[in-house]
């Protein structure tokens, strides 16, 4: 972002008149890469959002542990004032009193510490993004690509990596390595079918999880119903029912009714209907549901930004020649990777086909018309002629080897 420089001059002198400033002349930026950049600052609400979010959390976190904390210091100094305790224990009582409020100020002060790490992230991104100008622009986009392909390996749990990557290239604060080594403890656990680690989530996350709605905190309370009568435990099941799963009755009853029917049907039922709620791959289920929950949480895309990005651009150059065995291997569509990435996006709308020069990569029009060697293949004017200047009139086939000379070439006409 440009600031409009102040004016030079002596501002003690009154009658003198101001010397015009001479600014060298700078070259005119392209409208098109002024909109570019606008367009490209547009999707960044992620960037911003995400430490934003972690930020308020962690805020939230401390608030809540300073208010239990106090008033359980409070409630302490109310039932010492209250009874008649002997020197020694009112003494002993204190003590304990001035040990655990030293603890709550080491906790402030870490508390505290990791706000203002947050905080400047924060303002770090921001400057990222104040710092974005057309004519930095193509810095700025290779710092865009970095911080994408780091996004990438984050949700493909490759941390090492992208740690190296986020260090090199000096981007630490914009990036989210440590929120997404949080959801992959929780992704991990529940991959051990152990459902711990997300209830806690869910239980540092209780307000927001709540307001969005989320059953997240239900379907792993069932699952570990399930998980006690998998394992014959219908004691311990029914009493973790009344316990975890009544409160939930009032909004999901269907749902809370059709699980504890397991106590009659069991694990090795054969109704299809009971029998499906003991799979493992409801796990993976609970997996998937977790992320969906994460990401809206942190404001984040379920997919990797680098694949809807790739996506984006793959939408302009789908056509169904795309999918042929025959098609170019100049198309990125002819690599199995980003066919399956291309596969749910529309094709392209092309009204009329383009002829691309093999050669040349240019595009083969009126003012560049395509040529036809003997052998059946086309190639445009410009470049068959580039090639005849440079081997005496000599024509060479770059896919077959073919040779002919350039008297011998026939001109297409396109229709």
């Amino acid at each position: 972002m440009e600031i409009d420089p102040v004016t030079n001059g002596n501002t003690d002198a009154v009658m003198t008149e101001p010397t015009p400033a001479i600014s060298p002349s700078r070259p005119l930026v392209p409208s098109s890469r002024l909109s570019q950049l606008t367009e490209s600052i547009k999707l960044e609400h992620q960037l911003l959002r995400v430490p934003f979010e972690h930020y308020k959390k962690t805020i939230r976190a401390n608030h809540r542990s300073l208010e239990r904390e106090v008033s359980s210091v409070v409630s302490s100094v109310g039932d010492l004032a209250d009874n008649d305790w002997s020197k020694d224990v009112a003494v002993s009582r204190l003590t304990s009193l001035v040990s655990r409020l030293q603890g709550l100020k080491r906790k402030l002060e870490e508390g505290s510490n990791v706000e203002n790490l947050q905080a400047q992230r924060c303002r770090a991104r921001i400057d990222h993004l104040d710092s974005a100008d057309v004519e930095n622009i193509t810095e700025w986009n290779n710092t865009k690509l970095k911080r994408i392909l780091v996004d990438y390996m984050l949700r493909m749990s490759y941390f090492e990596t992208a740690s190296k990557l986020s260090e090199s290239s000096n981007i630490l604060d914009l990036v989210d390595i440590d929120i997404f080594r949080e959801a992959k403890k929780v992704i991990d656990a529940l991959k051990r079918r152990e459902v711990a680690s997300a209830l806690a989530w869910c239980a540092d996350n209780k307000t927001r999880l709540k307001k969005s709605k989320s059953k997240l905190e239900f379907q792993l309370r069932l699952q570990e119903f399930i998980e006690l009568v998998r394992a014959d435990s219908y004691k311990q099941a029914i009493l973790y029912a009344r316990k975890h799963l009544t409160p939930w009755g009032a909004t999901h009853m269907n749902e809370l009714q059709h699980v504890l029917a397991t106590l009659a049907f069991k694990s090795t039922t054969e109704c299809a209907k009971y029998k499906a709620l003991f799979e493992l791959q409801q796990w993976d289920v609970l997996v998937h549901q977790f992320k969906q929950e994460f990401c809206k949480l942190y404001g984040m895309t379920m997919e990797p930004l680098l694949n809807i990005y790739l996506q984006a651009g793959l939408t302009a150059l789908k056509t169904p020649y795309s999918f042929e065995e025959g098609c170019t291997k100049e198309d990125p569509l002819s690599q199995e990777s980003f066919r399956k990435l291309a596969l749910p996006l529309p094709y392209s709308k092309q009204e009329h086909s383009k002829l691309v020069c093999y050669i040349s990569k240019e595009l083969m029009d009126t003012e560049n018309p395509p040529q036809v060697l003997p052998n059946g293949y086309v190639y445009s004017t410009k470049a068959l002629k580039e090639m005849a200047d440079r081997n005496k009139g000599e024509i060479k086939c770059p896919r077959t080897g073919f040779v002919c000379n350039h008297t011998d070439l026939i001109k297409a006409y396109i229709s």
